[in-house]
């Protein structure tokens, strides 16, 4: 019980919530959406993720654009160092699954080492109590290609297989935002002494 209220502080440290996102200790809203990995697209469950350990479900506004690019690519090179932790990925957006296909399998950005969930109509952000912002019209991604759809708040949230907040962080860059989440999940895993 010690290791777990001294982890509950550490993980404090790491809850930055943006606007008014979920907070340590507050339920994780639970969903099932079409993810791809690899670029191919298949169902995913958080459910049945955490019954392999904590996930770490970031959400970010766009794929092919600056921040999420820097992002995408910081959880596929510390991947592995996630796993090490007992945590998997899962990247979420309000991106087409189509895009999605591109993007899961970039070799620049996700690399195909995590699956990106498609979350069109922001219903899965906005459970997570993130602000959903309109687009654009006209906007273009990174290619040159029209994004054509609103955007959710960078925020990432540590989910635990009991399907709580660990930690929340937000308010960063997409590169301090993937640095942070991980020794937020170090710290996870040493309380759980794994």
């Amino acid at each position: 019980m010690k290791r777990f209220i001294g982890a509950c502080a550490v993980m404090a440290a790491f809850s930055l919530p943006a606007s008014a996102a979920l907070t340590a200790g507050q339920p994780a809203p639970d969903f099932d959406a079409q993810a791809s990995l690899a670029g191919k697209a298949a169902p995913y469950s958080l459910k049945d993720a955490l019954k392999k350990g904590p996930v770490v479900v970031y959400f970010y506004p766009s794929a092919f654009t600056s921040g999420c690019n820097v992002q995408a690519h910081e959880f596929a090179v510390k991947s592995d160092k996630f796993a090490a932790a007992g945590a998997s990925i899962i990247g979420v957006s309000l991106d087409s699954i189509a895009r999605l296909n591109e993007f899961s399998a970039d070799p620049e950005y996700c690399n195909s080492k995590f699956p990106v969930a498609s979350d069109a109509d922001g219903r899965i952000a906005r459970s997570y109590d993130l602000s959903v912002q309109q687009g654009r019209a006209g906007q273009k991604d990174t290619r040159g290609a029209e994004i054509g759809h609103d955007f959710a708040e960078r925020t990432t949230f540590i989910v635990s297989p009991e399907g709580k907040v660990v930690a929340t962080v937000g308010g960063m860059s997409a590169k301090s935002n993937v640095e942070k989440a991980l020794e937020a999940v170090q710290a996870y895993a040493v309380s759980r002494g794994k």
